[in-house]
């Protein structure tokens, strides 16, 4: 059984793209906390093995798909009557500049990415402003903020979420729902996504290292627990003031840009 804390305790949370990387990662750390989960991928294997170590519910979705985030809430709120926490997680991430990304990938990457997180915040919203109000965050990226040239479709649909974001915040203000709507922008951080880039594009395997972890760490590259810890603060009560912001948690990545 799984050991818990407090900070989330009793909140009913919802996390897409669970099943690797940060969400994984996401759905570990809230889960210590107390929280109560529904966890959701398109991958069962995986996404059923998390659910287990977090003592969790699995549900397969394809977040592209309006009707699977109706039933996705209906059901949480008939199995658990309250919905708390939305971490928007699900991505996928080709690679592909302006002049190589087809018109099939571009809408692939915008239908998970930006529909995905339209689909759950508005499904969202109504099931959480029930019960007081709830936090809905938004994994977007650094990409968001300067934009990476092998990644056209991922950087614009990221810009999408923050944009988003920030309306999606406003909106609950005005309407006084108690619903928080925040995003957060990782940069390098050592999952699938980026050990993927890094090999395609740089020519490095990391994990194929005789020391990952001392790799990671000369690369200046996060772990997934360090966007975790910032999805839990964001998920409690710690955050309550919180609202419309865009977290960056990159090292000083962005800086260093900016500075060049």
């Amino acid at each position: 059984m799984i050991e818990t804390g407090g900070r989330v305790s009793g909140k009913v949370a919802i996390i897409t793209g669970a099943a690797s990387g940060l969400g994984r990662a996401d759905a570990l750390r809230l889960a210590e906390e107390g929280a109560r989960l529904v966890v959701t991928d398109v991958n069962v294997e995986a996404g059923t093995e998390v659910a287990r170590l977090c003592e969790a519910e699995f549900v397969e979705q394809d977040v592209g798909d309006e009707t699977a985030w109706t039933s996705l809430i209906e059901a949480t709120m008939s199995s658990h009557g309250r919905l708390d926490i939305l971490v928007n997680n699900a991505g996928i991430a080709p690679i592909a500049n302006i002049e190589t990304t087809t018109t099939d990938v571009w809408r692939d990457v915008m239908r998970v990415h930006a529909d995905g997180t339209f689909f759950g915040c508005r499904a969202a919203i109504p099931a959480m402003a029930q019960g007081g109000g709830g936090s809905i965050i938004n994994m977007s990226s650094t990409a968001a903020l300067v934009g990476i040239s092998p990644y056209l479709a991922y950087s614009a649909a990221k810009g999408a979420i923050r944009s988003m974001t920030k309306a999606i915040a406003s909106h609950c203000r005005a309407e006084g729902n108690g619903v928080r709507c925040n995003s957060v922008h990782p940069g390098s951080i050592s999952t699938p996504m980026v050990h993927n880039a890094m090999q395609k594009l740089a020519g490095i395997d990391m994990l194929a290292q005789p020391d990952p972890e001392a790799m990671r760490v000369a690369l200046g590259i996060g772990e997934p627990l360090d966007v975790a810890n910032l999805v839990l603060f964001l998920a409690s009560e710690e955050s309550k003031h919180m609202n419309g912001a865009e977290l960056v948690i990159d090292n000083a990545d962005t800086v260093d840009q900016v500075r060049r």
